[in-house]
């Protein structure tokens, strides 16, 4: 029998090969940037949580505003759910028509998102701020115009009032700002 000679095998240098290369940090998830402009992890570190490396460059300020969002949210809901009548005659100046259940469910909500708030406090996912800066920011501006809606029909401005609707007004702008910052690509250096 005549032994067929096979060609030496040829071994692969797949440093050397570019698609081989490619075709592996793609498996990794390790590289390049995504349609966001943020770089991915790979697959190891994300099982392992190692993040610290990852974490995005947050905006000066923006965790002390979360704080500070998050003491008010709950403050105003406490004093809703248990003092009603006072809060409604701090903003107000006067002994309302809304009733104190009203203004009880008010602090429920404010409560429920308060918590909301005190959780955002220990993400570091930029889009879990951005909803939470999103969703304060059109808190703010439906309060903004329903206080304001409520003294056209009044026909005056307590001093509570426009105080509530300046810090209203400077809470948009101080929410806005930071939605607006977290969704800036980063600059490539």
């Amino acid at each position: 029998m005549i032994a067929k000679h096979q060609p030496p095998l040829m071994k692969k240098h797949s440093q050397t090969d570019l698609v081989s290369r490619l075709k592996s940090r793609k498996v990794l998830g390790v590289g390049g940037e995504d349609d966001d402009g943020e770089i991915h992890r790979s697959k190891i570190s994300q099982v392992l949580g190692n993040e610290m490396k990852f974490t995005m460059k947050e905006p000066l300020g923006l965790r002390l505003w979360q704080l500070v969002s998050a003491i008010m949210f709950s403050v105003v809901a406490m004093m809703a759910l248990i003092f009603p009548d006072q809060l409604y005659d701090i903003v107000f100046d006067k002994g309302g028509s809304a009733s104190k259940i009203s203004v009880r469910l008010y602090g429920g909500a404010l409560l429920s998102f308060s918590l909301i708030m005190w959780n955002v406090l220990y993400t570091t996912e930029k889009m879990v701020i951005r909803w939470t800066l999103l969703s304060e920011a059109c808190y703010f501006a439906v309060q903004f115009i329903v206080t304001s809606i409520t003294l056209l029909e009044v026909g005056l401005l307590p001093w509570g009032a426009s105080l509530l609707l300046f810090s209203r007004g400077l809470f948009i702008i101080v929410s806005v700002y930071y939605y607006y910052q977290l969704g800036l690509k980063p600059k490539k250096v």
